[in-house]
């Protein structure tokens, strides 16, 4: 029998108890979310259905789920369940707890312990599982919103999978929020409250993925309320702020990227940091926008400051490691940076005729003297012959031809002359002159 077929846990129904907590899934299909490995006839469903799971670490951002899908497991496979914070638990609760379970695996009974936040154990806390997992008295399921390549010994994570969790899709969050306000046994059906459609996806915008803070802003919203439908002005007075009209899927999203873009190849930093604070105030991903500010510094800047990628790349992992709102100053550093950098194309532009040229003409082979001799028959084959080692000529050039024939002499490269990029003009010139003697 499938594990999905099993009795489904018992419903929390306490009012006293945040909506969050109350509106937690009784069973793996109630579960929302996390489809790449929870849908059917992926890694994780599988290994539940065939009561086959071993140790894991769930890896992702807050309110995506890693508590109630760790709880799920163990009801599911008929284990004890054993949580505990490593912000409230140090070495003796542990060995407490792997007491506990090495007592139910005399007895024939599987503990699934539970770790929130096993980040925040330091290497002998980690290191005090270890022996525990090898003999298999526990299934060790850890949560942590940090990279666990960084922050768990390497030694644990060799015995364990890592899952990483999405955050979840605006519809998705809508999706639990609906459900929140039509359950009058858990949730907020009792209260006379509906809301519509686009004001809950407006909530799901600024959480950005974060079920548990949606679930929080709505519970506060219903209770702030008189009845009736919600409207934008209840929630901005859960929020203490405007709420923007937003929509990440939808034509405002592109706009305001646009105008982002526009503005930093305009060379305008105010305009890029009015747009760019726009996207930030109505909860844009960060990371989307570090990624689009990359992309800025390849297209727009690109080799007349090199530099740029590197800022912008900076941006990206500080917004990683910190998040929002510490994160956010590093985007503003990093638009600045490149609204004010001198602006080129001329790399992707090179790209584009060099790919343009690879479709177009006939894929012809590799000049036999640029092809690396590494056997006897090679050698003799000609490989290798007459290719001129740069280092061993003076001024560490050669005029050897390495395009093919049909492309020989062709040039790609024009560099513009603004700022880095006048300057590698002139060293290019100066490479094809001597290239050409």
């Amino acid at each position: 029998m499938s594990l999905f077929d099993s009795a489904p846990l018992e419903p929390v129904s306490d009012k006293a108890r945040p909506l969050a907590e109350r509106m937690r899934p009784e069973s793996l299909d109630q579960f929302v979310g996390q489809e790449h490995i929870l849908g059917p006839g992926k890694p994780l469903r599988i290994q539940i259905e065939r009561d086959e799971l071993g140790s894991l670490i769930l890896w992702g951002p807050p309110g995506v789920g890693k508590t109630t899908l760790a709880r799920l497991i163990a009801g599911l496979s008929r284990a004890d369940f054993m949580p505990f914070s490593a912000v409230l638990s140090g070495i003796k609760e542990v060995k407490l707890v792997m007491a506990e379970a090495e007592r139910n695996r005399r007895l024939g009974r599987r503990t699934v312990v539970f770790i929130d936040e096993i980040h925040r154990f330091n290497k002998a806390q980690q290191d005090a599982f270890l022996p525990y997992v090898e003999r298999g008295d526990i299934t060790l399921i850890g949560a942590t919103t940090e990279n666990p390549s960084f922050e768990v010994i390497s030694a644990l994570l060799s015995r364990t999978k890592v899952y990483a969790l999405r955050a979840l899709a605006p519809a998705e969050v809508v999706a639990l929020l609906e459900r929140a306000l039509a359950d009058s046994v858990r949730g907020l059906g009792g209260r006379g409250v509906s809301a519509p459609r686009e004001l809950l996806e407006q909530i799901a915008v600024y959480v950005n993925g974060d079920a548990r803070s949606a679930f929080n802003l709505l519970e506060l919203a219903v209770a702030a309320s008189e009845g009736g439908v919600l409207t934008p002005h209840v929630i901005e007075d859960a929020l203490q702020r405007k709420l923007l009209l937003y929509d990440k899927s939808g034509e405002e999203h592109f706009n305001l990227i646009s105008a982002l873009q526009k503005s930093v190849r305009s060379s305008d930093p105010d305009a890029a940091l009015y747009w760019l604070a726009r996207m930030m105030e109505a909860g844009e991903d960060r990371l989307y926008i570090a990624r689009r500010l990359m992309r800025m510094a390849i297209e727009d800047v690109g080799m007349a400051d090199p530099r740029a990628l590197e800022q912008a790349v900076a941006a990206m992992q500080a917004v990683h490691f910190m998040g929002s709102p510490e994160g956010d100053q590093a985007l503003a550093q990093a638009a600045i940076y490149l609204s004010v950098a001198p602006k080129s194309d001329a790399a992707c532009a090179a790209l584009g005729a060099a790919a343009e040229a690879a479709r177009s003409g006939i894929a012809e082979p590799v000049p036999l003297h640029l092809r690396n001799p590494v056997t006897k028959s090679m050698r003799e084959w000609g490989y290798g012959e007459g290719y001129r080692h740069a280092h061993k000529e003076p001024d560490a050039m050669t005029d050897m031809e390495c395009l093919p024939p049909s492309l020989a002499g062709r040039r790609f490269y024009t560099p513009s002359d603004r700022g880095l990029e006048q300057r590698i003009r002139d060293r290019l010139e100066e490479i094809r002159k001597a290239r050409g003697k």
